[in-house]
């Protein structure tokens, strides 16, 4: 990318078209692998994930929209015998064995003084003043926008081949203490992240038709 700004967004544009010229829409292929035939994974294969990929999960994660690009997502990647062991006691009793069994489990966490960054990340105006002047403010916008990144985060895990176990069963205060310390990072949801074992996924549970939750005004 250009450092003259004009000429960075004119790469950008040109970018733009050349990728929708390419490619218009994701083929049902890569629709089934992300949504139609994705399942959520309860069991895991014995196969490890290797860093490269999880250094490429993060770099995706980061690259779709945020509010002015903010970006406050932060990641913890548990995956040897030591970091397990002391995930295990901020665990729900429901989400203990299968976290235990997983490859990686990922703690996606969000910083509410994400605005310190913003200078770097959002050089086209001011982004940072209001934020740093109100604390409820920047805890509204990185609770929210962390929530976005941890949702790309799963679609990148499905698109790069692994399979996703989201869970909310833990104690946050406690993965704070243990995982977060000396931050002012925050959890928001825990991911089990590997190879799925097929043998564990369930039945598609119901979903609600367009008309049941949604109009168009």
């Amino acid at each position: 990318m250009s450092d003259d700004p004009k000429a960075a967004k004119a790469e950008a544009e040109a970018d733009f078209r050349a990728m929708k010229a390419k490619t218009a829409r994701l083929s049902d292929e890569g629709l089934d692998l992300l949504f139609h035939e994705a399942r959520t994974c309860y069991g895991w294969q014995d196969k490890t994930v290797a860093k490269e990929t999880l250094k490429r999960l993060v770099a995706l994660s980061l690259l779709p929209p945020t509010s002015a690009n903010m970006s406050p997502a932060r990641f913890v990647f548990v995956t040897s015998p030591e970091g397990k062991e002391k995930l295990k006691p901020c665990l729900a009793a429901g989400n203990v064995d299968k976290s235990m069994a997983a490859p990686v489990t990922a703690i996606i966490g969000y910083d509410p003084e994400f605005w310190r960054h913003m200078d770097r990340l959002f050089p086209w105006g001011d982004m940072k003043t209001m934020f740093e002047k109100s604390a409820d403010a920047a805890e509204e916008a990185a609770f929210r926008n962390g929530t976005l990144v941890g949702g790309y985060m799963m679609l990148g895990a499905r698109a790069l081949g692994l399979d996703c176990g989201p869970m909310s069963g833990f104690n946050p205060a406690a993965i704070n203490e243990t995982f977060f310390a000396g931050t002012p990072y925050k959890a928001n949801f825990l991911c089990n992240l590997g190879y799925g074992d097929a043998s564990t996924v369930k039945a598609r549970g119901d979903k609600f038709a367009f008309d049941e939750i949604a109009f168009i005004a």
